[in-house]
Formats: structure tokens, C-alpha cells, sequence
């Protein structure tokens, strides 16, 4: 059982260089007990990929989504404003 809900969205434009990516992450238990980092990223409008991380922890998982969080930020991933429509 999680003990918080942890769920991200980030997006990271640049009309100069034709930019628009989003990053989706996602902490959430399994039938069996285990830990869940879901991660989906690719371009806005688009399906993008997916990456699963089992954990057998709730720590490792929230360690690993923060050290995620940081680096997205650094290079530019922000919160969308709320009531803009994606693309903008």
C-alpha cells in the first residue's frame, strides 16, 4: 500500500526547435505486493514510451521518481499552466 500519492507531469517546449515532450511518472503498488514506477515520455499528441521499475520498497521507488523529478528540471521540464491546452 502507498503510503502518498505520487504522480508527476512535465513538459518541455521550444517553438525554435520545433520542441514539445512530456514526461509522465507514476508510483503505485502492485497485485503482489511490490512497488511500481511507471514512466511514459515522448512528444505531445503522441503515444511516447513506457518504462516499468518493481521495487520491492516504497523508499526505492520515491528515491528513484525524485532523482528523476531533479533532472527533469534541470534540463528544462516544467509543470503545464493550468488552462492551456497542450498545444500551445
Amino acid at each position: 500500500m502507498i503510503a502518498q500519492p505520487y504522480h508527476l507531469y512535465v513538459e518541455r517546449t521550444d517553438a525554435t526547435k520545433n520542441m514539445a515532450r512530456y514526461y509522465v511518472m507514476e508510483i503505485s503498488g502492485t497485485l503482489f505486493g511490490a512497488t511500481c514506477l511507471m514512466r511514459t515520455w515522448g512528444r505531445i499528441g503522441k503515444r511516447g514510451q513506457s518504462k516499468v521499475h518493481l521495487f520491492e520498497r516504497e523508499e526505492e521507488a520515491v528515491d528513484l521518481f525524485l532523482d528523476i523529478t531533479r533532472q527533469k528540471r534541470a534540463r528544462g521540464y516544467r509543470p503545464r499552466a493550468m488552462g492551456r491546452s497542450p498545444r500551445n
